[in-house]
């Protein structure tokens, strides 16, 4: 009898502490520390891909990839979600690149996503911005047909203060500050 309530008591502790899963768009509130927020559904599948666009002659390259598990620590709680991270690569007219996320990790750039409305076919995107942060905003991707989403960037800051960031740095914004331009999957 002794033995069984040992195994009870192992069992209840267990599944106390087992990392709770809940679907995507949970409401930031209702998340519990170290909980995983899961694409159950798989609604983020069908953004994944290779994207192409032209804006004002520049060319731009989406990569999105879906992660799963991936690590979100807020300053209130830490907790997992699979989400689409978007890497990029942006050339001018002549092809030269001007920058360049995909191959070249000396950018401390993250772009992805936090929230879908499947309802809607839009995915939310967080931009971190450029160096120092400027052009940190929104981007929303609407899965317009099965080869084609329309881009929009809501940046919530395009300036450079002198405190904020070194002038040595790059701090243009090389994303297209627009809405509804069409890229299409390659």
């Amino acid at each position: 009898m002794k033995c069984l309530f040992k195994i009870l008591g192992i069992f209840v502790a267990y599944f106390c502490h087992a990392q709770q899963t809940l679907p995507l768009n949970t409401a930031f509130s209702s998340i519990p520390n170290g909980a995983y927020i899961k694409d159950t559904n798989n609604e983020l599948n069908p953004y994944v891909g290779i994207y192409k666009a032209n804006f004002n002659g520049n060319k731009i390259t989406l990569f999105i990839t879906k992660q799963e598990n991936k690590l979100e620590n807020t300053g209130q709680k830490s907790y997992y979600v699979d989400a689409l991270i978007v890497k990029y690569i942006v050339k001018n007219p002549t092809g030269t690149i001007l920058q360049d996320t995909q191959n070249n990790n000396v950018y401390n750039i993250s772009l992805y996503s936090t929230k879908i409305r499947s309802d809607r076919n839009v995915v939310h995107l967080i931009y971190s911005g450029t160096n120092c942060s400027v052009g940190w905003g929104d981007i929303f991707l609407k899965k317009i047909s099965p080869t084609q989403v329309s881009w929009e960037y809501r940046p919530d800051d395009i300036v450079t203060t002198a405190s904020k960031c070194p002038p040595t740095l790059d701090t243009k914004i090389y994303l297209p500050e627009t809405k509804d331009l069409i890229f299409t999957k390659q």
